[in-house]
Parts: structure tokens; sequence; C-alpha cells
């Protein structure tokens, strides 16, 4: 399978082993647009892309990027969108109901949702959408078996559309656990030496039905994560078990509750910790996710409806 892989040139979160992934299990054309590329795809792909070599284009890039050039898009064949961020969809914000409307505009586009839930629901919609979880970057982070010295910890942002619900749970927890540490770091190194620290990692995001990318790394450093609980089906999707891999709350005390007895039981805490980097090195490392991603692209797509004459003309005009 040939495949056109366009990805943004700056991301927050390292993701080149997840593109190295995709690349080690199909014949994969991996490009990092610029944000003036992303802002006018059509000019890109008329100076730069021949659609007939790519048996699919994949494309990983601005949301709200691409909800601006959605006629141009719809004209691409053997589209697909990987998507992380779909779960704003449905959290309430600026872009409540703006991938649903945008994926309307698009029949034709197959959607890797990174939440089993959401997919779900995209589906219900008329999407066809596929699960592909999130994962961790296997070559950046590891857990070193070395002393934790911080008993609390969260790091992440707070400042993005989307995170005041994290922030408020946090604030929540801090009022009640004061040593909790919520700290940002630089990505790579001194991300995963900071995990290593950390013993009980604390993922407050409410309401967002999906774990993010965060969840995936404590675990894979070895930290106890504490996670607010998504839901009995994302949770069965993941392989997510309460008190055996994680620990999932839906309130501070019921996150109090289950501290008091680990910090009683440190055997108990030690296997979830175990039993969670087992699962996250045998299931969502990049390698794996990669791998999933080329079969999520395999079966056949929707036929791409033929533009109307007004579309036609629309299109021809714009470059």
């Amino acid at each position: 399978m040939n495949i056109l892989f366009l990805v943004q040139d700056e991301q927050r979160v390292i993701l080149d082993r997840l593109y190295d992934s995709v690349a080690a299990n199909a014949n994969c054309d991996l490009r990092r647009l610029s944000s003036e590329e992303q802002a006018n795809l059509k000019r890109y792909f008329h100076d730069n892309v021949d659609l007939l070599r790519y048996d699919r284009i994949l494309l990983f890039l601005r949301s709200k990027k691409m909800m601006r050039q959605a006629l141009f898009i719809r004209s691409i064949p053997n589209l697909v969108f990987l998507e992380h961020d779909a779960w704003l969809n449905y959290f309430p914000g600026k872009y409540q109901g703006k991938f649903s409307a945008h994926y309307r505009r698009l029949p034709a586009i197959r959607v890797l949702s990174s939440s089993f839930q959401i997919a779900e629901k995209l589906r219900g919609e008329g999407v066809d959408a596929v699960f592909v979880p999130k994962g961790y970057d296997q070559a950046l982070l590891r857990n070193f078996g070395g002393e934790r010295n911080i008993e609390l910890g969260f790091i992440g942002s707070m400042q993005a559309e989307g995170y005041q619900k994290r922030l408020a749970m946090l604030d929540a927890i801090k009022a009640r656990e004061k040593g909790l540490i919520a700290a940002r770091t630089k990505s790579g190194d001194d991300y995963c030496a900071m995990l290593n620290r950390i013993r009980f990692f604390i993922s407050p995001d409410i309401g967002m039905d999906e774990y993010m990318i965060k969840n995936f790394e404590a675990m894979a450093c070895g930290c106890v994560l504490c996670a607010f609980d998504q839901g009995e089906a994302e949770n069965r999707a993941l392989g997510f078990m309460d008190m055996e891999n994680l620990v999932l709350f839906r309130d501070v005390p019921e996150l109090e509750e289950k501290l008091r007895l680990l910090r009683a039981n440190s055997d108990l805490a030690d296997h979830i910790a175990a039993a969670g980097q087992a699962l996250v090195e045998r299931e969502y490392s990049f390698a794996h996710i990669g791998a999933r991603v080329v079969e999520a692209l395999r079966p056949p797509l929707r036929p791409n409806p033929v533009p109307r004459l007004l579309e036609r003309l629309r299109l021809a005009l714009r470059l």
C-alpha cells in the first residue's frame, strides 16, 4: 500500500516514532507541512502531489486549518484523517459540534479516532470512523527503576482549549492532597526523568471520553496511574481494569479513599504500576499503534461523490 502521510512540522508532542512505525508497515511518503502549507492545501497538492501514486492520503494536520478548506479536501481521493482531538466535538467550547459539521461535508473520508466512544458516536452520525488509540514513544519513555521522590504528580497543560475542567479537578484534588505537584517540563529526556520521579500520576481529565497520551506515557514510566474514569466502554476497549493496572476515580473522595488504601499497601501499588507498564508495553507503544493505523487504512473507502457544477466552479477559482 502506497501512503502519502502529511503531518505538522511542529508539534508539542513528539510523534516521530509513530510516523516511523506507519512507514515501517507500508510504503509511506511522509511529509511535514509548515503552517503556511497547511493553510493552503490546494496549492500544496497542485505543486507537490501526484495523486495517482498513492492508495491512501493520510492527513494529521491542524483541524482548525482543515475545517476552513473542506471544499478542496472533499476533492481529494482515498482520504483518511488521523484524529486525536475529536473529543472537543462533544465537549463544551468553541469546537463543540464543529468536527461533526466538518465530516458531514466530507462523506467519503475515513476518520481514525483515538477514542473508542467517540468513534462509536461518529459512526452513529454516519461517519466512517475507526478506533485507533493513542500510545507512547517506546524509544523515549521507559521506567528507570529508580527512586520515586514525588508521591503525587501531574505534568501537562492547563491553558489550552478544553482544559478548564482539568484545571478545576486538579485544583479540587490539590485542596485535599497538599503534596500534589503540578509541573511543566520540556519534551524528551526531561519529561521522562520527571515521570520517573512520580509514584502516583494524577490524570484529572474530566469528561473527555478518552485518555490523553500522557496516561500511556505515565504507565510506561512505571507510575501508578490514577485517572479520571472515562467510562466502561473506553476502559473495556483499552483493557484498563480498576485497581489492577490503573486506579480510576469519579470524584475527589473516591481518589482519596483509594490513595489511602494504596499508601497502606505498597505491594498492591507496585502490582498496579507493573501491570499498567506491562499493558502499555504490550499494546500501546507507537511501534504497535503505527501498525494499527496501517491496518485501519486497508479496507475499501466510500466512493467520493461527483462534485456539483457550482462546487467545481468554486474550487477552480481558488488557489
